[in-house]
């Protein structure tokens, strides 16, 4: 027989190197990287169901056995998230449309009275147009004749002078003419002759044609009232006159003493101090009490003796009767430093009665930025404050439409104030004005032209709510008496006991005031808040919770990048590498001729089998013919 050799390890050595590599293996798996990450989706999602505070998830780990738990708790999962997301962009919504709670307060102090403006209703005659407009009242006479046939009597028409002014009423008369009262029958306006068989009284309206300077354009101004038709004509004539005196607003033509015949705040009489007068063109001399910011009045109590009394005269003399058609007095109550705009916020006061207003003060402030439109001090707004006052929404209407006007019509309306390098419609310069300005008007109601939305709220506003009684005054006994003494205090001249004096009573109904203010209905504490209720509610869970969720997302996109990542790599590798620029082959020589510098690495495998001892040696194999082979 052969010999055979045998190589062992000796067992200390085999121990010692077996411990070792325990040890290393060990020491490896101790080991934790600063950054790790899943090695794929599934043990992400797995230990994020385990370990996640979210109620709910840990099911969708535990039921991994029985697929329909899984399938339920799937479901209702991502149903619940899908609802709390649909509340949380309800909340959302609600929190970026920024609503407002309304704050309201009653506060109680001492009061700050407020202005007071107060006209004659009577239009006033200049004494430096009064011979123009006793010629428009001449034609005008002639006008009522032709349509209406009313003679009118003009008692401020001296008829035996009509010849001398012949030539001077010519420029007058030419542009009267040019814009006549006309007879408007069917929607279409024409010239008939008077007393004509064809015309039936009740199927036809009164206006007047403005048209443009070529012509080529009218616009028809027409009413269903013969009275308002005649008005408007000879306010419109009336509006040109007064233009062609340009100092005709200084002129300073009051009479206080003839019109206020007492005056008493506060139990204390009035004096020149306490008010100014200003000229309206058509509610006549205006003044306003207690407009002067130096030395404002205070109610020291309310009630009806502690606010301001006026005795007022109402009989018009030397009055425009083609122009006003009431009598008596007009009143507006109004801040301080802010226009009286006696067509918005007046009322007027009947002759012969006695007029108390009580009034209750009432102060909006609303939030700005967001929250609302509304304008601090107007200086965001873009439109040019025209007025000497502090900005409201209709100083900035009426600076609007008077700029539209001087921009598209090329001249300043009478009744608002001039622009800079502007001058005051006049049809003696400006033929078309008034084609012009009506049309501008519509388009000015229409809000063509912007005004009501350029022009926005100011956030804060002080407004005063009155309410009225009337008695009548003086009383039937006690008339004479209070008629004798005004005689001889004021030489009123009684003509009309009933319609030539009225009583007027200002004052506050009680000392507290309304205060209305805004705030922020939804900040952001209260959506955190209502953000953290919907959260708890679906998922009873904590801002620490919103955070896991977080780190889940960030860490399905690292692995998403990474997996992509190794992609891209591996489709490069597989690529064929590019032939060489010479088209050759050279793989097979490369391979068989490796560079030196970069030399082949082999691994051995080396298998040690300790062969049997000699005394369990058994019969290795047998031959086709069951023979035991022997070595």
């Amino acid at each position: 027989g052969g010999s055979v050799k045998t190589g062992k390890m000796p067992e200390g050595e085999k121990t010692r190197q077996w411990k070792q590599e325990e040890d290393q293996q060990q020491k490896e798996e101790k080991q934790e990287g600063l950054i790790e990450f899943y090695s794929s989706y599934k043990e992400l999602f797995q230990f994020f169901c385990s370990n996640t505070t979210i109620h709910g998830a840990i099911r969708l780990v535990c039921s991994k056995k029985n697929k329909m738990k899984t399938a339920f708790w799937s479901v209702l999962f991502f149903l619940t998230f899908s609802l709390m997301y649909w509340q949380f962009g309800i909340l959302y919504r609600e929190y970026f449309s920024y609503p407002v709670n309304l704050n309201l307060n009653l506060n109680s102090d001492r009061l700050t009275f407020p202005a007071v403006t107060l006209c004659t209703l009577n239009p006033y005659r200049y004494s430096a147009i009064r011979k123009k407009l006793d010629e428009l009242d001449q034609i005008t006479h002639q006008t009522l004749l032709d349509l209406y046939d009313y003679n009118m009597s003009l008692a401020q028409s001296d008829w035996s002078t009509l010849s001398t002014r012949k030539r001077s009423s010519r420029s007058l008369l030419h542009h009267v003419q040019r814009h006549p009262l006309r007879r408007q029958k069917r929607d279409n306006l024409v010239n008939l002759p008077e007393n004509s068989p064809s015309v039936d009284k009740n199927d036809w309206k009164i206006g007047f044609v403005l048209c443009s300077e070529n012509n080529k354009d009218c616009f028809h101004q027409a009413y269903s009232s013969g009275v308002d038709a005649v008005r408007e004509w000879y306010s419109f004539h009336y509006i040109n006159i007064l233009a062609q005196m340009p100092d005709a607003k200084a002129l300073d033509e009051s009479d206080f003493e003839n019109f206020i015949y007492a005056c008493r705040f506060n139990e204390a009489t009035c004096d020149k101090a306490n008010y100014t007068h200003f000229h309206h063109p058509l509610y006549g001399n205006c003044y306003t009490f207690n407009d002067n910011s130096s030395s404002l009045w205070t109610s020291s109590m309310p009630g009806i003796n502690n606010g301001l009394s006026l005795v007022v005269r109402t009989e018009q003399n030397d009055f425009i009767p083609l122009l006003s058609t009431v009598t008596g007095a007009r009143v507006m109550v109004h801040d301080q430093n802010e226009p009286a705009f006696m067509d918005d916020g007046g009322f007027n006061v009947r002759p012969g009665i006695e007029t108390s207003i009580s009034m209750r003060k009432e102060i909006t402030m609303r939030l700005g930025g967001s929250y609302s439109d509304c304008t601090e001090d107007g200086s965001d707004v873009r439109v040019q404050n025209l007025y000497s006052s502090r900005y409201t929404e209709q100083v900035c209407i009426r600076s609007c439409f008077q700029l539209n006007m001087v921009e598209r019509c090329g001249c300043a309306y009478y009744f608002y104030p001039l622009p800079a390098r502007a001058e005051y419609c006049d049809y003696t310069k400006h033929v078309a004005w008034g084609y012009c300005y009506y049309k501008l008007l519509a388009e000015f109601k229409a809000d063509v032209l912007g005004c009501f939305h350029k022009c926005r709220k100011p956030c804060k506003m002080t407004e005063y709510h009155l309410s009225a009684g009337y008695s009548r005054w003086p009383s039937a006994v006690s008339e004479d008496w209070v008629f004798h003494v005004l005689s001889q205090q004021n030489k009123y001249n009684i003509t009309s006991k009933r319609n030539g004096v009225a009583k007027v009573n200002i004052f506050f109904k009680e000392w507290n005031y309304k205060t209305n203010g805004e705030s922020p209905a939804f900040t952001v504490v209260t959506l955190l808040s209502q953000l953290g209720n919907q959260w708890s509610l679906w998922f009873g869970s904590s801002v620490l919770s919103v955070m896991e969720l977080a780190e889940l997302i960030l860490d399905f996109i690292a692995i998403t990048f990474i997996l992509a990542l190794r992609w891209f790599r591996s489709r490069q590798q597989l690529s064929p590498p590019a032939p060489p620029p010479n088209g050759h082959d050279n793989t097979a020589f490369q391979n068989e001729a490796p560079g030196l510098s970069t030399p082949h690495r082999f691994t051995v495998e080396a298998v040690v089998t300790t062969l049997p001892s000699y005394n369990s040696l058994e019969p290795r194999g047998l031959g086709r013919d069951g023979e035991v082979g022997h070595e």
